[in-house]
């Protein structure tokens, strides 16, 4: 796709065409990437290589961030025990949030056995965990509010430098939120420092199947001003 039709697809919303899976995304532009990227819930069973896995995280560690802090750490899982475990235990909160929110027994397992089966298929997880213990120590409550926004938005700013990396390393990846609903949760399942709050789960690996992709707004939908 060239720069040109990466744009227009982006500008009206379209869904851009598959990427070629043979080899071409070391070739795409920055742009053709950032439109090409798509966000995968089925895996192949094909082995992730760990120096992709180093690299993935590499691009993340280059965000960035307030005062240069990197308030965020990462916590990787590849081993099978270390993935059901965590799946297991964000299961169980769910399940009791779900019900809490007055969705039905069928209505709430099934949901639990699609967010398990994604879980569970991807080769690689990547939780990326939020650190505010480094920031600047604002006396007053607004500004240290402020700063603890900066460093959201800045992990924010990690993920998508991995997600970028690994589509471009001819891997797909998927963003989930759920540790942000149970960060006790996930951080008691890991053995994480409390000091660490989960906020997000990267799941890597080989898609097994091009996922559908949601319309995008047009730019004049979004650009609310313009001076």
């Amino acid at each position: 796709m060239s720069r040109s039709a990466a744009r227009v697809h982006a500008e009206a919303g379209s869904q851009p065409p598959a990427p070629d899976r043979h080899g071409s995304r070391a070739r795409l532009t920055l742009e053709e990437l950032i439109v090409g990227r798509r966000s995968v819930r089925r895996y192949e069973a094909r082995p992730v290589p760990r120096e992709l896995v180093e690299r993935v995280l590499e691009a993340g560690r280059w965000a960035p961030s307030p005062h240069g802090r990197q308030p965020w750490r990462f916590a990787v899982l590849t081993r099978e025990e270390r993935k059901r475990g965590l799946a297991d235990a964000m299961g169980d909160e769910w399940r009791r949030q779900l019900g809490f929110d007055g969705h039905d027994r069928v209505e709430i397992e099934a949901r639990l056995r699609n967010s398990r089966a994604r879980i569970l298929g991807a080769q690689v997880l990547i939780i990326p965990c939020l650190f505010l213990g480094e920031l600047d120590p604002y006396p007053d409550p607004d500004r240290r509010a402020a700063e603890a926004t900066m460093a959201v938005q800045s992990l924010g700013c990690a993920v998508q430098n991995m997600l970028l990396t690994a589509y471009h390393l001819e891997l797909d990846g998927g963003w989930m939120c759920a540790p942000l609903f149970c960060p006790t949760v996930v951080g008691a399942a890991l053995g994480l420092d409390p000091a660490l709050a989960p906020h997000a789960l990267i799941t890597l690996g080989y898609a097994a199947a091009d996922p559908l992709r949601r319309p995008r707004r047009s730019l004049e939908q979004l650009v609310v001003l313009r001076d």
